[in-house]
């Protein structure tokens, strides 16, 4: 229709990424609305103490790093649709975009919606997230230093999580449920060096313990049936993340379940830009996001100013 509202930027996701995107790009009088999802803010809002992001030398919680994030793109006139995406059409332009109630029609779109942490899918883990639980010792660690810290899983991610964790905790075991790991070798080898790492194989948690923080696991050993119990202050899954791409419908060339980015924030579809968790399995932290949303709010001003 002649008359239909074509909006010049849509982003997808109110974390870290898609918040820093959407200051840039208001600021650059963009006009963005970002369709944050039901489970808005990201990783962050499942977060405790964050001390890790510039700016906040006493630390700041999660949630209100994530509020004040928001705030900040609202004054510079953001708008903001607080439903989850449905679906998207990238074949023809402008580009549709549908949520549960809304269709948009965009110019250019910025795909910031993450990765989503897999946990091992227990009720008492759940409700210790941020109480001891997580799934990311870069950002945790060091609230469990000269502690002793449990890690879940048996690939690279677990060896980097166990290899972060030696270096500040005084004690890492390390919970795998085969008798052997995924990882690569030299991995393995680096973390069977570690003095203060200890094993426990053919094994997987089911239980933790804590009220109010934790204070240990259950453990059931698989080719016995044998449950023991441990005393640790930290239990970290490292079973992997799944990157929110769902609703792509295979329209934007992926890498290893990623978003596959183009130089810097570009993708496979021209006018369809990337930022954050979603496109990066290495880093995945909030500063990194953030820095990434700049940029790729820089990149749809000058493609809308090329394309014009």
């Amino acid at each position: 229709m002649a008359d239909e509202k074509i909006e010049k930027l849509v982003i997808l996701g109110s974390g870290p990424a898609g918040l820093t995107a959407a200051i840039y790009a208001s600021r650059g009088r963009l006009e963005p609305t970002v369709i944050s999802g039901r489970a808005a803010g990201g990783q962050l809002m499942l977060t405790t103490d964050v001390d890790d992001f510039p700016g906040f030398p006493d630390g700041i919680q999660g949630p209100d790093l994530m509020v004040k994030m928001r705030a900040q793109a609202a004054k510079f006139g953001t708008k903001f649709i607080d439903e989850d995406v449905v679906s998207v059409d990238l074949k023809q332009k402008p580009f549709t975009v549908k949520s549960e109630s809304s269709v948009l029609k965009a110019d250019s779109l910025i795909i910031a919606t993450g990765a989503s942490a897999m946990w091992l899918g227990l009720d008492s883990e759940q409700k210790l997230i941020g109480r001891g639980v997580s799934s990311c010792a870069t950002c945790d660690g060091p609230f469990f230093r000269d502690k002793k810290v449990l890690v879940v899983g048996g690939g690279d991610v677990a060896m980097r999580e166990v290899q972060h964790l030696s270096k500040i905790a005084s004690e890492v075991i390390l919970v795998h449920r085969r008798d052997e790991f995924r990882a690569q070798v030299a991995l393995v080898e680096l973390i069977k060096s570690k003095t203060n790492v200890k094993f426990i194989l053919s094994s997987e948690v089911v239980e933790v313990l804590g009220e109010e923080k934790v204070t240990g696991v259950k453990i059931k050993n698989n080719k016995t049936g044998e449950i023991s119990e441990h005393e640790v202050d930290g239990v970290f899954i490292a079973i992997g993340h799944k990157p929110n791409v769902e609703f792509l419908n295979g329209q934007v060339e992926l890498d290893r379940g990623y978003i596959k980015a183009v130089d810097e924030t570009g993708t496979s579809v021209e006018g369809v830009f990337v930022a954050g968790d979603v496109a990066d399995h290495h880093y995945r932290q909030a500063v990194t996001a953030a820095g990434m949303g700049c940029q790729a709010a820089m990149d749809v001003e000058e493609y809308l100013e090329n394309v014009k």
